[in-house]
């Protein structure tokens, strides 16, 4: 089968390696349908953390048919058309039964990996996978891109806004306009903010922005977004601000522009060396955050609301691309003439 491997920063490419098979009694194999390339795929591609060469994707998110199940797997069945979280949560343990998932007290290999592919191996399949009414047939190309952005994306923006218990009437600041950035917007308006500030300063992306819902657009970065923040909330803050990107840069601006006794959810994979806690102890800034809970969300909230229509989440992704053509689809990104590239591979 044909899998990505990461050869080089600035370099990933298509090569044959044997099909997954069955390794553990809760595992799955997945025929993959459609992946993509996240942001933080681009960290070891851009050079900025390291990667060792030629080694496995780091890809994690997929929507697929089931093609076969270990023994302790009851809850999926070859045919089905699942959404493949990046978590692999147990549902059982402490963590799960609080809607945790994303750390998972049961498994060490908690998250997928290597979904850059033809099929995938989803270990800990029994509560984690989320199934999908009907084939991917039945659905438009729309929706399928939707339906692929519960695998992390929408879930992390949805984790951003829970965690920072955005609520009704709020004014909200997000930071970063990526995917998980706009997905955030989306996910601010499902829970009833009043007003969404997003920070962004690319063109295609504040006019996502705003028909996801966002009510001001900040171009500004550092300082000046920050006073701009302040001046249009009457020097009060944010209610509850949602970091989506893990910059040093992104968090100093997440904690400055939240009022006192507010919520920061960060989910942005941090890559700030450290955290001076104590302005935020001196302001009662409020800090949560972390691995997002894929298929609570899911489960509970996000695969209904695309079902229905009321969110178009799948609009994050600008550019298309096959399976063969992986390399162009991180250069899209790098070079941001693509939000999100969705890789076809069926």
């Amino acid at each position: 089968m044909k899998t990505t491997m990461f050869m080089k920063p600035g370099k990933v490419q298509i090569e044959d390696i044997d099909k997954p098979t069955i390794q553990a009694p809760d595992d799955v194999i997945i025929h993959v349908v459609r992946t993509c390339v996240c942001g933080s795929d681009l960290w070891a591609y851009r050079g900025l953390e390291d990667k060792a060469a030629h080694s496995e994707n780091s890809g994690h998110e997929a929507i697929g048919i089931v093609e076969e199940v270990g023994s302790d797997i009851t809850t999926v069945q070859p045919g089905d058309f699942v959404i493949a979280p990046f978590t692999h949560g147990c549902g059982h343990c402490a963590a799960c039964r609080a809607g945790f998932e994303g750390d998972c007290q049961n498994h060490t290999d908690n998250f997928s990996n290597g979904v850059q592919a033809e099929y995938i191996r989803f270990q800990h399949g029994e509560w984690a996978l989320v199934k999908i009414p009907g084939q991917p047939q039945d659905y438009s190309e729309a929706m399928l891109k939707s339906l692929l952005t519960l695998a992390d994306v929408m879930a992390t923006g949805y984790h951003a806004a829970r965690v920072a218990n955005v609520s009704a009437g709020d004014t909200v600041v997000v930071v970063g306009d990526g995917a998980v950035g706009l997905c955030g917007v989306i996910a601010a308006q499902m829970r009833g903010a009043k007003r969404i500030i997003a920070m962004s300063r690319h063109e295609d992306r504040q006019k996502l922005a705003t028909e996801f819902g966002a009510t001001d657009i900040i171009a500004e970065r550092g300082d000046d977004a920050v006073a701009k923040v302040m001046a249009l909330t009457n020097n009060a803050g944010a209610d509850a601000v949602l970091e989506c990107v893990g910059t040093e840069q992104s968090n100093d601006t997440a904690m400055k522009v939240a009022r006192p006794g507010a919520i920061v959810g960060r989910v942005g994979l941090p890559h700030e060396p450290k955290m001076d806690m104590s302005e935020s102890f001196y302001s009662n800034t409020i800090i949560a955050g972390g691995p997002a809970s894929v298929t609570t969300y899911d489960k509970q909230v996000l695969l209904k609301a695309v079902l229905d229509g009321d969110i178009h989440p799948g609009k994050v992704f600008t550019k298309s691309f096959k399976l063969d053509e992986i390399d162009d689809a991180y250069q899209a990104m790098t070079k941001r003439e693509a939000i999100k590239s969705l890789i076809v591979v069926d």
